[in-house]
Formats: structure tokens, C-alpha cells, sequence
């Protein structure tokens, strides 16, 4: 408990982390032509890059190029966002920067298993709240997942407010930022670990299913749930129960529900 002397220090201390996250944030956006592309191709990770509309002909062509090299998302948009962005000379196009190392999938499962533990990974699909990307990372390290999957496009960017979100955890547990949910989780089963998705059109209930092998949870969004092809997938469908059929939970709250029922199972 804080001391009514140390309350003030906690708060300072609180607000300088706010305000290093929002300018390391700044530090991660590049725009221009030379600068966005020469970060690129000197190795640096971007989350993704933003063109304008309308710009044509072979700068257009090369950025096409490129982010299909270096599989950067590309998101075109009017003038008036980019301005609203940056008042920098962006001509016409801006990149993020990473604020962490993504890992690759493959390698995950062999140092998981080398520590004779039992794989237990987090699929999201088509998660963009950075706020429900920071709590689910957050829950996700408190009961020991060992790698959080998402897509490269369509899911919610990694930046300063969702690492503040999970309270640090994006800086430390893995993600994994693949071309397609769909081929990642096939990848997954053919390693022997199974798919568990959650759908509110189960009729399995969570509590029923076993969790104590190798196990990945598919979470889907919260108004569109999670992909057909990926339920077709899935060794298991299952429904959390709930008194209410009004509602159904928060991404966050239900990944954090069923991470708990796992640990349960696992006597954690």
C-alpha cells in the first residue's frame, strides 16, 4: 500500500512513463519519400505504411514493391488524414515504425517444447482496439502464454498506448505477426497443437473441453466473431456461459476468462 508520503512520488513517476511512451511514439513515424523508403530497406521494422490517394505512377509502383518485400501493410488515404497526422512535407507518404521485434512463429513452438512445457498460444482475429490488444497481452502474460498471433493486416497496431495497455507485457511476451491466420494455424495443428475457438454459436461450453495438451485459442472480434474458415478449422467450438444473452463479453474479459479456465485445468 502506498504511504500517503510515497503517493505523490507514484504519481510523478506514473506521469513521466505516460509522457515517455507518447514521445517515443513521435520518434516512430517517418514520412517522405527518401526517408520511409531508406528506413526500409535499411532494416528497419515497420508495422505499416500510409500512402496517399491518388498518387500514381512509379513511386506509387515501387512502394507497392517494396512493402510486398518487406510484407508491410499499406493503407491508402486522403490528404486530409495525413495532414491531420503529421504537418511535416510527408509527400504523400508516412511509415511507423515497430516499437517491438516480432517473432516468427516456427520458432516458437521448439523452444517451448525444449522447456518441456506445454504450448499455449493466443490467435487473434481481427482484434483493432489497441486498448483490448493491450488487456488480452496483459492476461496473456499473467497466465503464461507463450506467444500471442496476429494478422498482418486487419489487426490492431502496437503502439505506445497498447503497450501502455498491457502494462509492458507487449515488450516482453512474443507476437507473432503473420501473412495469414488460416495458414499459422494449420501450421499449428500439423505441429500437434490443437484449436480451440471461441463462437457464440457453440454449444459446447468452455468448462467442458480439455486444455491440458498443446493448445491455441482463437478469439475473434467482437462484432463479426471469428472467421468461418477458422471455425471450420477448429478441433473445438465452445461458448462461455453466461446468465445473460443480452451481451456477450469484451474480447479482453473473455480471453482473460478463458486463460483462466486453462490455468485451472493445468493446476496453476
Amino acid at each position: 500500500m502506498l504511504s500517503a508520503n510515497s503517493a505523490p512520488e507514484y504519481v510523478f513517476c506514473q506521469k513521466m512513463a505516460t509522457l515517455a511512451l507518447m514521445s517515443k511514439e513521435k520518434n516512430t513515424l517517418i514520412y517522405g519519400r527518401h526517408p520511409v523508403l531508406d528506413a526500409i530497406q535499411a532494416g528497419q521494422t515497420m508495422d505499416k505504411l500510409i500512402l496517399q490517394q491518388g498518387i500514381r505512377g512509379p513511386f506509387e509502383k515501387e512502394v507497392r514493391q517494396i512493402s510486398k518485400q518487406y510484407k508491410i501493410p499499406v493503407q491508402v488515404v486522403p490528404k486530409e488524414r495525413m495532414n491531420k497526422i503529421t504537418r511535416g512535407n510527408h509527400q504523400g507518404i508516412i511509415g511507423f515504425l515497430a516499437l517491438i521485434d516480432y517473432h516468427r512463429l516456427g520458432d516458437i513452438l521448439p523452444m517451448v517444447y525444449e522447456q518441456s512445457e506445454v504450448p499455449l498460444l493466443l490467435l487473434l482475429d481481427g482484434v483493432t482496439d489497441v486498448r483490448n490488444l493491450g488487456a488480452i497481452a496483459r492476461s496473456a502474460a499473467c497466465f503464461g502464454v507463450h506467444a500471442i498471433v496476429v494478422p498482418r493486416k486487419g489487426s490492431a497496431m502496437i503502439n505506445a498506448e497498447a503497450i501502455k495497455t498491457s502494462a509492458g507485457a507487449l515488450t516482453k511476451i512474443p507476437v507473432c505477426r503473420e501473412d495469414s491466420l488460416l495458414a499459422a494455424a494449420e501450421m499449428l495443428q500439423l505441429s500437434g497443437v490443437q484449436l480451440f475457438a471461441s463462437s457464440l454459436r457453440a454449444n459446447q461450453k468452455m468448462y467442458d473441453l480439455d486444455f491440458g495438451g498443446p493448445t491455441a485459442l482463437v478469439m475473434g472480434s467482437e462484432d463479426r466473431g471469428v472467421n468461418s474458415n477458422l471455425l471450420k478449422l477448429a478441433d473445438q467450438t465452445f461458448i462461455i456461459p453466461q446468465r445473460s444473452t443480452v451481451d456477450s463479453f469484451n474480447v479482453s474479459v473473455a480471453a482473460g476468462i478463458m486463460l483462466y479456465e486453462v490455468s485451472r485445468q493445468r493446476g496453476i
